[in-house]
């Protein structure tokens, strides 16, 4: 062992799941049974661009879905209940929504999506560059023929 310890930090990315699926207090684990369930999920970034890697086990590719809205990137699910009876299960069926967002604009091309082993994989590319919107302009003097002077 080295000796060193992994420091935890707060995202760069806000999420909006931490202001709406808080649990009440005294409550541990109430939710409405309307609410979909959250997905726990992962974001880094590099020089290539944003990796989002969401825990959904037991899903299939085709029961997920991806939505981008800007920088808005919302992964949902539908995982259903099997028929067989069960004396015991702690598995988690229903809906299931996170919505990350993004530092920004996601570009509508070359995103790509791949699930293996529980693990959805949502690769965005970095946005180009803008050029800078900064800019001065030089201010030049007048002529002294009458033009901008009162009278």
């Amino acid at each position: 062992m080295t000796g060193r310890h992994v420091e935890r930090r707060h995202s760069l990315f806000p999420d909006f799941n931490d202001l709406f699926n808080r649990e009440f207090p005294g409550l541990p684990g109430w939710r409405p049974a309307t609410a979909a369930h959250s997905i726990p999920v992962e974001v880094s970034s590099d020089a290539d661009g944003y990796v989002l890697r969401a825990e959904l086990p037991g899903m299939d590719a085709d029961d997920i879905g991806i939505t981008v809205d800007d920088n808005l990137i919302t992964v949902s699910a539908e995982h259903s209940e099997s028929k067989e009876d069960k004396e015991h299960s702690e598995f988690r069926y229903g809906s299931f929504r996170r919505t990350v967002r993004l530092p920004a604009t996601i570009p509508s091309d070359d995103v790509d999506a791949s699930y293996k082993d529980g693990i959805l994989t949502i690769r965005v590319p970095m946005p180009e560059e803008k050029a800078e919107t900064r800019r001065t302009i030089p201010v030049r003097r007048a002529g002294s023929g009458g033009e901008g002077a009162a009278s």
